[in-house]
């Protein structure tokens, strides 16, 4: 099963990234002001991704890659794929895992582990 990863951009704008059940990221969306513009769009995904159009593109180096779009808006743009066969592999997975796919938030910077400096923080 594949995941949508939301995190916070540089700028402060989100993001989402599907990963595969591997952990390598499969698409990136487009900047969303919004945190919930994000999970907006994973939402009509996960629900419907029969109705997003698929469009299968080449670079000039030959690399292969696909946008996610809905009523011609692009919203994602998937990695590099070094074949047209890998390519046909990562939008099955899709069509396969974004149904069941979870969602993790990492968009606030929050640290799970005290900081060893603060008392009480260190292990031992």
């Amino acid at each position: 099963m594949g995941m949508f990863v939301i995190s916070k951009r540089h700028n402060g704008d989100y993001k989402f990234v599907f990963t595969s059940r591997k952990g390598k990221p499969v698409f990136t969306s487009i900047s969303c002001k919004q945190k919930s513009d994000c999970e907006m769009i994973i939402n009509a995904i996960r629900e419907n991704i029969e109705v997003f159009t698929i469009t299968r593109k080449c670079t000039v180096s030959g690399k292969f890659f696909f946008r996610l779009s809905k009523g011609g808006l692009v919203l994602a743009t998937s990695r590099k794929f070094s074949t047209e066969l890998r390519l046909a592999k990562g939008i099955d997975e899709i069509m396969r895992n974004v149904p069941e796919a979870e969602t993790l938030d990492f968009s606030v910077n929050e640290f799970v582990f005290p900081d060893a400096d603060i008392p009480g923080g260190e292990a031992g």
